[in-house]
């Protein structure tokens, strides 16, 4: 036999079944509500730091295609910020920092005498230095020997380098500054900095540095 429901009877569970699908509803609505919500704040956060570093993101991005060869292992800022304004010394013996260079692109590099893989990469740098330094890009080589400190300037000499500055500091507190921020753990390593002070990227280790990707990668930064 067939039941058959009264309306009496069937109207508290349409009640009921109607009250879960509308509770159901609005939870698929909340969750989306949290998600729209996530994405906004996520883009938000990205709005709050980006104001510092205008521009950074796009070229970034730009500079994607261009991180092979040579200079595969060169690490793009996810998310650009700026640098702590590292301080060091000019070879008139005058402080020099990173603020200094505000407003031209800079590739700033950590090196020592006792590192081999640094002296190895130095003629490079200094070849880019001559290549492409102008008002609009430097190479800046921070030497961090903490002894010895007469030997930085023989082996510059010693190689030839004509076109780098002798830059130091002789307590390594740029190498400890980075170290603090993440961003070094070993020698060499190099930054690449846009003309607002913003990482653009780090590399671990040597690379050929006046080489045809580097340097197309260096005019894709300068625009």
């Amino acid at each position: 036999m067939i039941q058959s429901y009264s309306n009496e009877t069937r109207a508290p569970r349409v009640f009921r079944s109607r009250s879960i699908a509308i509770a159901i509803a609005a939870l698929a609505l909340l969750g989306l509500g949290f998600v729209l919500y996530g994405i906004k704040g996520e883009g938000g956060k990205e709005a709050a730091i980006s104001p510092a570093c205008p521009g950074a993101a796009q070229t970034v991005a730009r500079l994607k295609p261009l991180v092979h060869g040579e200079i595969a292992a060169l690490g793009l800022a996810p998310r650009p910020k700026p640098l702590p304004d590292l301080v060091f010394s000019t070879p008139e013996g005058t402080k020099a920092s990173l603020s200094d260079f505000k407003g031209r692109t800079v590739l700033f590099n950590l090196w020592a005498t006792w590192c081999v893989p640094c002296r190895m990469e130095m003629p490079a740098l200094d070849r880019l230095q001559g290549l492409r330094g102008s008002k609009d890009f430097s190479v800046v080589a921070v030497n961090i020997d903490t002894a010895k400190l007469d030997r930085p300037k023989a082996f510059l000499e010693e190689i030839g380098v004509k076109n780098l500055k002798l830059y130091v500091d002789t307590k390594a507190d740029v190498f400890q500054t980075l170290k603090q921020e993440g961003k070094v753990i070993g020698l060499p390593t190099t930054i690449l900095i846009d003309k607002n002070g913003c990482e653009i990227g780090t590399m671990a280790g040597p690379a050929q540095w006046d080489s045809q990707d580097a340097l197309a990668l260096i005019d894709a930064v300068k625009g």
